[in-house]
Parts: structure tokens; C-alpha cells; sequence
């Protein structure tokens, strides 16, 4: 999947999403300096074992400052992943190795340690996202 962005189809653009799940972690952002930390707290939505959103097609209804990722907002994706399949295509970047498009299988990413299986919580279970911070990358 090394065509840009704006040449993919719906379909295609939906297959893109390597299933880490991180899109869906909390982040805090430093009002002064603008940066992002990631914590390990996970949208109420997202199937953290599987890294997928389980409403999907009603998500934004339910969530309602859930970003949508589509070819408009593209813009500035600093709050993605750096692994994320469409921010590594945005920059005209492969896809990583673990990626099920090049590997074939949805475990690769688990596999890699790239996505929320095993290390995040529920929002529904946190009380102060401060005390989820993480020393990991977003």
C-alpha cells in the first residue's frame, strides 16, 4: 500500500489502519509549550485487546470530540502515532514491517508491541488522566 493517500478509495483508506489502537489513548497537552504526553488511558470504545473501535460506524455520536481521520484532516497529524499507517503515508513513509498489509496477519502488531494490548484502562475505570502518563512515545 504505497499509493498517496489521496488516490485510495474508501475501502482501501479503511484498510490502511493498522488496528494499535493508539489514536484512541487520552494525551495531555502542555498549554504553555503545546507538547503532547501520552497516557495509557483508552477511549471507553476502543476493544483494547484487539485495537479496534467496537462502534465504529456511530463513534463520533458517542464520542463527541473523537477525531475522525479522513484525507480534510490530514493536516497535522503530531498527535498520531509515529508508527501510524497513515501518518507514516502522509510523510511518504512505508509501512512498518508488522503491519498486516505487509506481514498478512492482525497479530503482528500485538506481536511488535505497537498497540494497547496489555499495558492500558478503561476511562471509565481513571479518575485524573495526570496520574497515566507514560514514558512511551505517541
Amino acid at each position: 500500500m504505497e499509493r498517496p493517500l489521496s488516490e485510495l478509495d474508501r475501502g482501501q483508506w479503511e484498510a490502511l489502519c493498522d488496528g494499535c489502537g493508539r489514536c484512541c489513548l487520552h494525551k495531555l497537552e502542555d498549554e504553555d509549550t503545546g507538547l503532547l504526553y501520552p497516557t495509557n488511558v483508552a477511549c471507553a470504545l476502543l476493544d483494547r485487546k484487539n485495537g479496534m473501535c467496537i462502534d465504529y460506524a456511530h463513534r463520533k455520536k458517542r464520542v463527541t470530540d473523537c477525531v475522525v481521520l479522513d484525507r480534510n484532516s490530514l493536516g497535522g497529524l503530531d498527535w498520531l502515532p509515529e508508527s501510524c499507517a497513515y501518518r507514516l503515508r502522509s510523510e511518504g513513509k512505508p509501512l512498518r514491517a508488522w503491519h498486516y498489509l505487509i506481514s498478512g496477519s492482525r497479530e503482528t502488531v500485538h506481536e511488535a508491541g505497537q498497540s494497547t494490548r496489555g499495558w492500558t484502562v478503561s476511562e471509565l475505570d481513571v479518575d485524573e488522566l495526570e496520574d497515566h502518563v507514560v514514558d512511551r512515545g505517541l
